[in-house]
């Protein structure tokens, strides 16, 4: 990507595969566990469910393994993109970005939280705690 060439599924594959590999130790260790990737489609997203040795495909709520959707538009990004790559502090140029909107596959059965991108990141950390609360707690039968 840093020399302006999309990726391809097949360069995804050891990368998706490595990060499930690192989910799977820590969901058997029982301990809970964060990591940022682009996992812009649902394919790349199962892989990583796959993590969960419980997860049957499809049964999204039960997975262990979740997802949060950062949410901002492609100006937000593209100005973002420019101003880090003038820093030295980021590889993807900006002609890409389209490329990776355009992979960007979101189902709303899946569940995935989706976070307002453009506040501060302490907020979106909040913001994201909070709606994994109340869909934790929505799932919680009471007797």
């Amino acid at each position: 990507m840093s020399k302006g060439i999309p990726l391809t599924d097949a360069d995804r594959s050891p990368w998706l595969e490595s990060l499930q590999d690192g989910i799977r130790e820590h969901l058997d260790r029982g301990e809970d566990v964060v990591v940022s990737c682009s996992a812009l489609q649902l394919k790349y997203r199962e892989i990583l469910r796959a993590a969960d040795g419980n997860y049957k495909p499809g049964s999204y709520a039960t997975c262990r393994v979740k997802f949060v959707c950062l949410k901002a538009s492609a100006d937000v990004i593209s100005e973002r993109m420019k101003r880090r790559s003038m820093e030295g502090k980021h590889f993807m140029p900006v002609s890409l970005l389209q490329s990776q909107f355009d992979l960007l596959q979101i189902d709303e059965d899946e569940g995935i939280t989706e976070v307002d991108a453009t506040v501060e990141p302490d907020d979106i950390v909040h913001d994201t705690i909070a709606q994994f609360k109340e869909k934790l707690a929505s799932t919680v039968a009471y007797f």
